[in-house]
């Protein structure tokens, strides 16, 4: 299942679709943040990215409509099923108490996911760290410290979004060594 979603971790956030597999999140978003995602912090997923869901549940607090049928029009029923509280998602919009309103927007607009394991850098999109840029010439990727060796690359600490950047940088750098060879 794929989510239009905001990421955010360590003062960055992607606005992209997240994905539900059966081992876990990933999609662009989740992939993203990755890149700035600490293991011992959680990482903040707003759910229903760009919609206040208290204004939205304050303004149609009136009707008798069940919650979950109500979430069900910003987020895929599926989702709703397992993501909301059966005590919440039967209640009708009228008999949700303002501490109720503000449950179900925290848990949507701030989903907090400490993740324990990851797939592991053999499954990664993209790798960090590598070999230091200050330690290559940045004309050729020469070393500094060895002379006729050259790093080009992911093994380099060059990392960058998603959509061919690390590509780009791969062709790019390889490019630069194989010229001055």
């Amino acid at each position: 299942m794929s989510l239009d979603a905001t990421v955010s971790a360590a003062k960055h956030s992607f606005r992209e679709n997240i994905l539900f597999t059966h081992r876990g999140l990933s999609g662009p978003a989740i992939l993203q943040i990755s890149n700035y995602w600490k293991k011992s912090e959680p990482i903040s997923i707003n759910l229903t990215a760009g919609k206040d869901v208290t204004a939205l549940i304050q303004q149609n607090r009136g009707r008798s409509q069940k919650t979950a049928n109500f979430l069900a029009e910003l987020l895929p029923q599926r989702f709703i099923e397992q993501f909301v509280d059966d005590g919440l998602s039967n209640k009708p919009l009228n008999g949700l108490s303002d501490r109720d309103i503000e449950r179900l927007a925290t848990n949507l607009s701030d989903w907090r996911v400490k993740f324990s394991v990851t797939e592991g850098w053999d499954r990664a999109e993209v790798t960090l760290g590598g070999v230091s840029t200050k330690e290559l010439s940045s004309q050729t990727m020469e070393s500094k410290k060895v002379p006729g060796l050259y790093f080009i690359g992911e093994v380099i600490d060059v990392t960058g979004w998603l959509g061919g950047y690390n590509f780009q940088w791969a062709w790019a750098s390889g490019h630069a060594a194989g010229s001055s060879i």
